[in-house]
């Protein structure tokens, strides 16, 4: 019995997602490899143009500008899938962040987060991390923090501005 125990850990072990062997693309079409951010800490955000939220991809710029020198990095996704608050294609989100927030950390192409077509990121990040931060996304802005060996070790939730104590905490605590 102990034997099929141990074997059961191991295959579930191996079977279970690995953040660094996640492949998308970036709004501009790129490959952007997981697999590249080994030994950051990253902070994802599903993020949107015409959402009550919006304001903060210009705090989430400070954010990313504060810490960037110390291994850290914020990684937007666009997503149409709460009210249809992104309408624009990549192109036009991308000029829209950088011409409304100067956002200058990476953003992923948009696409839907959430379903049966949900992207692979989200899967891993909804699906595969620990059960306490498991379960689909509710709204825009929604944040996930992964520490520098790809593991989930935090999720806010769209009310949790990026200057919150708590998760500035659990930010200085990761890059360390």
């Amino acid at each position: 019995m102990r034997y099929f125990v141990v074997l059961f850990l191991f295959i579930q072990t191996a079977l279970a997602a690995d953040f660094y062997a996640i492949k998308d693309k970036s709004i501009k079409g790129e490959e952007f490899k997981m697999a590249d951010l080994k030994g950051k800490t990253v902070l994802i955000v599903n993020i949107a143009s015409q959402c009550g939220f919006t304001g903060q991809l210009d705090d989430l710029d400070s954010l990313y500008r504060k810490y960037k020198d110390k291994n850290f990095l914020v990684l937007g996704v666009p997503t149409n899938d709460f009210g249809g608050q992104t309408p624009e294609d990549d192109k036009a989100m991308l000029e829209f962040c950088q011409k409304n927030y100067n956002v200058s950390y990476p953003i992923l192409t948009k696409r839907t987060i959430k379903g049966k077509e949900k992207r692979e990121l989200y899967k891993f990040l909804t699906e595969s991390s620990g059960k306490d931060f498991q379960g689909d996304v509710g709204w825009n802005f929604e944040k996930f923090l992964v520490s520098k060996d790809g593991k989930v070790i935090g999720r806010f939730s769209s009310y949790t501005k990026p200057d919150d104590g708590d998760l500035v905490k659990k930010i200085e605590s990761a890059i360390k």
